[in-house]
C-alpha cells in the first residue's frame, strides 16, 4: 500500500474511534538530511498540544502481515498515553529574555540539509552546519527541543552571532560531555560482545553528551578536544558515527585516512538511520596546532 493511502486510512479509522472531540490530521515532517516522515496529529478540542504519531514503521508492519486492527489498537494506545490533558503555554517563546538561557546548538551535515538550513540561522563548521534549538523543560510535557528558525530570530531582534555565543555557553552546561571507551558504551547498550567481534583493546573512544542526543556537538565545546588530546598524549582522527556521537581514534602514524573514509561511508549506508547520518567525511585534531581539519 502506498504511504499516502495508508496515512489516510489510519487517520480516518483513528478519527472515527476517538469521536468528535478530536481532530485527526495527516502531517508530513521534514527531518534531518531531507528525510520526510509521515504521521498524523491528534488534536483534542480546546487544547493546543498536538502529538504527532509517525506511521512509517506501522506501514512496514502492515505490509509484513500485521492486522490493521492490531495496528489500530496500538495507535489508540499511543494517543491515550500522549494525552496530557493540559495545554502548553507558548507565550514565553516570544520573549528572548525568557529563552536565551536555554538556546543550544547541534551539528548537522551541510550538503544534505541545504534546503532545511535556508530557513534556519546557522554557522558553518568545516563541511557541517551549527544550528540552534531551544531546550525546553516542562513538568507536564517533560524535556524536548524547539528548532530555531529565521522568523524566531527576527522576532527576538537578535542575530546568528548572539545565538552562537549563547549556545556556546548553554549547551555545555545543559548537556555535559562524556568521553568513554567503545567497550563501555557497547556494554551499556547491551551491544555485541567486544571480545567476540575482536574490538577489545582498540584505542577507540566515543565522545557524546550525557543524553546521547545530538552529542556530536561536543566537538564544539571549548577546550574539550584539547583536553582529550593532552590526556591521551597524541593527535587523533574523528569519525562521525552519527549526529549523536563521534568516535576518536588516536593517530599512531600508520592510519590510512582513505580507508577510514570508506568505513564511515559504509557504516552510514548500512547501519545509521538516514535522518541520523552526520557526514561521510572524517576529521583530524592536531594536538600541536589545536585545530580540527577535514582529513
Amino acid at each position: 500500500m502506498e504511504m499516502e493511502a495508508f496515512v489516510r486510512k489510519a487517520c480516518k479509522a483513528v478519527g472515527e474511534r476517538l469521536g468528535s472531540g478530536f481532530r485527526v490530521e495527516a502531517r508530513d515532517v521534514r527531518k534531518n538530511n531531507g528525510v520526510i516522515l509521515h504521521g498524523m496529529s491528534v488534536i483534542k478540542k480546546g487544547q493546543n498540544v498536538a502529538p504527532t504519531i509517525y506511521l512509517d514503521t506501522f506501514l512496514e508492519a502492515y505490509e509484513s502481515g500485521a492486522a490493521f486492527g492490531t495496528i489500530m489498537q496500538r495507535l489508540l494506545q499511543i494517543c491515550e498515553e500522549s494525552a496530557s490533558g493540559e495545554d502548553m503555554d507558548m507565550g514565553f517563546f516570544r520573549s528572548f529574555e525568557k529563552v536565551r538561557d536555554r538556546i543550544c546548538y547541534r551539528l548537522v551535515g551541510r550538503d544534505r540539509n541545504r534546503e532545511l538550513l535556508e530557513d534556519m540561522p546557522h554557522v558553518g563548521f568545516l563541511d557541517m552546519a551549527v544550528c540552534f534549538f531551544y531546550a525546553y523543560q516542562d513538568e507536564a510535557f517533560g524535556e524536548g527541543s524547539i528548532p530555531v528558525h529565521n522568523p524566531h530570530m527576527e522576532a527576538w531582534e537578535t542575530d546568528t552571532a548572539e545565538l552562537f555565543a549563547l549556545a556556546r555557553r548553554n549547551t555545555r552546561r545543559l548537556f555535559p560531555w562524556e568521553c568513554r571507551t567503545l567497550e563501555e558504551v557497547l556494554d551499556e547498550l547491551d551491544g555485541p560482545s567486544v571480545q567476540e567481534d575482536g574490538w577489545i583493546g582498540l584505542p577507540l573512544r566515543v565522545l557524546s553528551n550525557d543524553r546521547r542526543a545530538y552529542g556530536a556537538a561536543c566537538l564544539l565545546y571549548p577546550g574539550v578536544l584539547e583536553g582529550i588530546a593532552e590526556k591521551e598524549g597524541c593527535s587523533f582522527y574523528i569519525l562521525p558515527s552519527s549526529v549523536h556521537e563521534v568516535i576518536l581514534l588516536p593517530d599512531d602514524g600508520e592510519i590510512v585516512p582513505d580507508e577510514l573514509k570508506k568505513m564511515v561511508a559504509e557504516v552510514n549506508r548500512s547501519y545509521v538511520a538516514a535522518e541520523e547520518v552526520l557526514t561521510d567525511s572524517i576529521y583530524y585534531f592536531n594536538m600541536q596546532k589545536k585545530e580540527v581539519v577535514v582529513a
